[in-house]
């Protein structure tokens, strides 16, 4: 275990791979510590974009590999976690802070936009053809209202999006995302 400050150049190194990445993230949900096991389960779930249940024996064997053989040994060398081969259990070792921008924190925002991009543009087109087919009150004399309102709605999608993945974000007011 490597006693000194990690450099800016170490980090990159150790967090330029998505699995030490996902690990390091995972042992900060469970508190600091957790065994092998689960923590391929949950890494193998995030890569396939699957649940942890829906894990195959194969994308967790591939997992469990790699994290055995190559990565929780760089993260133990780097001094950022303690690793127990024999026990297979996992430790994050105390100084965080400094290797937490490097984090995938995308891993954290769980909500599904594409479902609100896809009502609004269902709505969109909706709007196109009852408009073009001239029924009801929407006519080609509305229809510019309509698209305008609609490009405003998405507009406010997108930034309500991009505020809520940005937790550091300050707002006007002293408000805070």
């Amino acid at each position: 275990m490597s006693e000194h400050e990690l450099t800016q150049a170490e980090l990159f190194d150790v967090f330029s791979n998505a699995r030490r990445r996902r690990t390091v993230q995972y042992l900060k949900r469970q508190g600091g510590a957790c065994d092998l096991a689960p923590l391929v389960e949950q890494v193998a779930a995030w890569e396939n974009d699957v649940d942890p249940d829906e894990v195959t024996r194969t994308q967790r064997r591939r997992v469990y590999i790699s994290l055995y053989q190559t990565h929780l040994p760089m993260l133990e060398e780097h001094g950022i976690v303690d690793w127990d081969p024999d026990d297979h259990t996992i430790d994050l070792l105390p100084h965080e802070d400094v290797f937490d921008p490097y984090l995938d924190h995308r891993l954290e925002d769980q909500r599904e936009w594409h479902r609100p991009y896809v009502t609004v543009t269902a709505l969109g087109v909706l709007g196109l053809v009852v408009s073009w087919l001239s029924i009801g009150p929407l006519t080609t004399a509305v229809a510019p209202v309509v698209a305008l309102a609609l490009c405003l709605f998405v507009l406010a999608l997108a930034v309500v999006q991009h505020v809520s993945r940005r937790p550091d974000l300050e707002l006007p007011l002293g408000l805070t995302s």
